[in-house]
């Protein structure tokens, strides 16, 4: 079962956010075997940055932390917090899996 990884940045970071999206971009496209999806938390009218889900495709806790703990996101010291969860398939492109 792949992991979610839930970041919330914190206040008034969006040109931090904005500085090191670009890298942090390279960073995922690095991992992007593992990666079953990723994006950013938004405003309801998709504007800004807030945060993030990603989803990582690994049975390891500690891969999925260590993931997480390389992104320069977390590097730059963007985030107010950080949340790695199990995460169990029930339904996945339109399909049930349970």
């Amino acid at each position: 079962m792949p992991y979610i990884i839930i970041t919330r940045d914190k206040a008034d970071s969006l040109a931090l956010r904005t500085k090191v999206r670009d890298v942090h971009l390279a960073y995922l496209d690095k991992h992007k075997a593992k990666l079953l999806a990723a994006g950013a938390l938004t405003a309801d009218n998709g504007t800004g940055g807030e945060g993030g889900v990603i989803i990582y495709d690994t049975e390891d806790r500690a891969e999925a932390e260590a993931f997480i703990a390389g992104d320069p996101f977390t590097e730059a010291e963007l985030f107010e917090s950080v949340t790695v969860k199990r995460w169990r398939k029930a339904f996945f492109n339109g399909e049930r899996l349970v």
